[in-house]
């Protein structure tokens, strides 16, 4: 049972300067209401539409919306309150839709967590969050979601409830499903949850970092902020009550609900299709019955998908306008492909959880479209490129990027000690390294910091290199990433061994996911050296590794 007082989450936020907000709310980016009322408002204008659709599941606005509110009013009951944070890990289900809306609508946090996530990174985030409940399915894929959230919440001071997706609810756990189901008296619940509705500044969700480590990195995302981001998302990738969007990237990314994705088709008047899996086969198949009008993937999914339609030219996807692509540099030559392939406009995104939104624009030209990553989505996102001095570059010169603007943090969440490494005078270094063309669109070159990209998932090469280094006859070790032409990069480890010793890439694998870590995460090459190149510093050369480890790639 949760006992210790869990502190508000203003706390550990960094609120942006006044004249700013000032600024924001003036030229009408800030409104001043929660997301969650936005939700409901657009639910009441078409409340007989179908909004979500699940499989068999197909789910009206009115539906959607007495769900939520009777989630929301079940979580008052258990003891929840505004600015509380749940911890949501789940796959793509109508649940969690319903439950992220139920908390926007109570003034609830939630934490959005990946499936692919375990022990270690769970437990990191219900502490650091000070989660009070925790919300996983029964059984995914093998592995017994429901057993690690218990084991999780007896060792928290915070977290008193574990809510279950799925037909094997447990004795002590709570049934997502009898969670979810329809407010009692839909109208008091409604008015209820309207009158004490949060502020427009309070924070609305945190979100996790792309480059998480063992201690997670959260986002505070306000009502405010939130709101603008999504509706202008709306408003650029024209989405409206005809928009059907197919939600096939995990639902615990940003992208898929922010960028504009689930929210923004919510806020829209569309329509939700849930994917369950990323192949061709279900979500073309998708597209097809559906008649989605738009979705979001990375690159190493529409290869796949091109793949298909070449070996399957049947396949319908003539509903399609929109496919958006991001998280991952995506090659000019398989932008090219996207329209001819598909009958639709391309938009390249380049976003990150921390707020700074880039998009192609629908009328934008092939050479943009094709070779950029577009340019913010507000006047007022301010940027700056700048080399390793600070120093602003000239333009087409590759530097650093920085960012600040009305969606954009101004602090994680309670780390500052890491905050004054990353934020100089407010602006936000990204580690994205970008060069800006003449226009004002942005080509992404690399990242500043030792991170992995493997399809979008961000993975820190220095969790792996610890549990390398704890194996007997590891030395030293350096996780570097190595080009893949499908998921962009994935996971090389680099080894120096001590005399006679011997390790395989089995070894480490095994030794990572006995400390509880995530399968993305785990190294898919394993290469033994005589020694590491080092910088004139002394620090590892991991540039010098990095092209070590693709030239002898390309030469297997």
């Amino acid at each position: 049972m949760a006992e210790t007082a869990v502190k508000p989450s203003r706390r550990g936020t960094v609120a942006w300067p006044g004249e700013l907000a000032a600024r924001y709310v003036a030229r009408g980016y800030w409104e001043g209401r929660s997301l969650g009322q936005h939700l409901a408002d657009a639910a009441r204008r078409t409340p007989d539409a179908v909004c979500l659709v699940d499989g068999s599941t197909r789910m009206t606005y009115r539906e959607l919306l007495a769900r939520a509110d009777g989630a929301a009013t079940r979580l008052a009951a258990l003891g929840l309150r505004p600015d509380d944070r749940v911890v949501v890990q789940l796959p793509n289900r109508w649940e969690h839709v319903v439950t992220t809306v139920a908390c926007l609508r109570l003034g609830v946090l939630p934490v959005w967590a990946l499936p692919q996530h375990r022990e270690r990174e769970l437990s990191g985030l219900v502490a650091h969050t000070q989660a009070r409940a925790v919300v996983v399915p029964d059984v995914y894929r093998d592995f017994d979601h429901q057993a690690m959230a218990h084991r999780i919440v007896a060792e928290s001071p915070y977290a008193a409830h574990v809510v279950v997706a799925g037909d094997d609810v447990r004795p002590g756990s709570l049934s997502l499903a009898e969670l979810c189901a329809p407010a009692a008296d839909p109208g008091t619940s409604a008015a209820e949850l309207d009158a004490a509705a949060p502020s427009g500044d309070a924070v609305a969700m945190l979100i996790l970092s792309g480059g998480t480590t063992g201690v997670p990195k959260l986002i505070p995302r306000t009502h405010n902020d939130l709101t603008y981001m999504v509706k202008r998302a709306v408003q650029l990738c024209r989405f409206g009550p005809d928009s059907r969007y197919l939600a096939v990237l995990p639902l615990g990314h940003g992208f898929p609900n922010t960028g504009p994705g689930v929210l923004g088709t919510l806020l829209a008047g569309g329509r939700v299709v849930v994917a369950p899996s990323t192949t061709p086969e279900v979500a073309l198949g998708l597209i097809e019955r559906e008649e989605v009008t738009a979705t979001s993937v990375v690159p190493a999914i529409v290869q796949r998908w091109l793949r298909h339609l070449e070996e399957y030219p049947g396949t319908d996807v003539g509903s399609l306008r929109l496919l958006q692509v991001g998280a991952a540099r995506l090659d000019p030559a398989v932008a090219g492909l996207i329209g001819p392939a598909f009958g639709c406009t391309l938009q390249q995104v380049f976003g990150m959880a921390e707020g700074l939104l880039c998009m192609t624009r629908l009328d934008d030209p092939p050479e943009v479209v094709h070779h950029t990553q577009g340019r913010p989505v507000c006047p007022d996102d301010e940027i700056r490129i700048v080399d390793e001095r600070g120093v602003p570059v000239p333009v087409g010169q590759p530097g650093v990027l920085l960012t600040q603007g009305p969606y954009t943090l101004r602090g994680y969440y309670d780390t500052p000690e890491h905050d004054r490494h990353v934020f100089v005078d407010g602006w936000y270094r990204t580690g994205d390294v970008v060069r800006r063309t003449p226009e004002g669109n942005l080509v992404v070159v690399g990242r500043e910091k030792d991170v992995v990209n493997r399809g979008g998932e961000k993975i820190h090469a220095e969790e792996i290199e610890n549990v390398a280094r704890g194996l007997d006859d590891v030395e030293q070790a350096a996780a570097v990433a190595m080009p893949d032409p499908e998921l962009g990069e994935r996971v090389c480890l680099v080894v120096v061994l001590r005399p006679g010793g011997a390790v395989a890439l089995a070894d480490v694998r095994s030794a990572m996911l006995a400390a509880g870590m995530a399968r993305f995460k785990l190294p898919e090459r394993l290469v033994e050296v005589d020694e590491l190149p080092v910088t004139p510093l002394g620090k590892v050369d991991k540039k010098a590794l990095r092209a070590y480890v693709a030239a002898t790639a390309a030469a297997a």
